[in-house]
């Protein structure tokens, strides 16, 4: 089911992700540099289940490799610490970061081709949207 999302994908478009990075606790000039970010995202599996994500922009690049259902210590493009679990859910990759005694769900799906990223904080949603290269 992995399967379904490896490649690379480029980011169209962003929304509310300003609010989402706020209700995380990004400061003010990291977030001003995440909302001109366009990031690609690079997903690839390899023989043994390992699944690795790369955002690739010109600011930044991060990568997180993991199993799914196996935690795992994430360093987040902003820099937070988290301990962090991967699973699959109705055909949703759902990313779990836990830190500080806060929890995060970034839930990725493909629908119509299109790799919907949903970042939720509370009741805080963003959506990015990608399209495969």
């Amino acid at each position: 089911m992995v399967e379904n999302f490896v490649g690379t994908w480029k980011m169209i478009s962003s929304e509310n992700f300003d609010d989402y990075m706020k209700a995380i606790g990004v400061g003010f000039a990291t977030r001003q540099v995440g909302n001109r970010t366009k990031p690609n995202l690079i997903v690839t599996v390899d023989d043994q289940g390992t699944v690795c994500m790369k955002s690739q922009s010109a600011f930044k690049t991060t990568e997180i490799k993991f199993k799914l259902n196996e935690p795992f210590e994430e360093t987040t493009a902003d820099d937070r610490k988290t301990r962090t679990v991967v699973t699959l859910e109705n055909g949703k990759l759902v990313q779990k970061q836990s830190w500080d005694g806060k929890e995060t769900n970034i839930e990725r799906e493909i629908t119509d081709g299109k790799l919907i990223a949903k970042c939720i904080m509370g009741e805080v949603v963003a959506v990015r949207t990608y399209v495969k290269e």
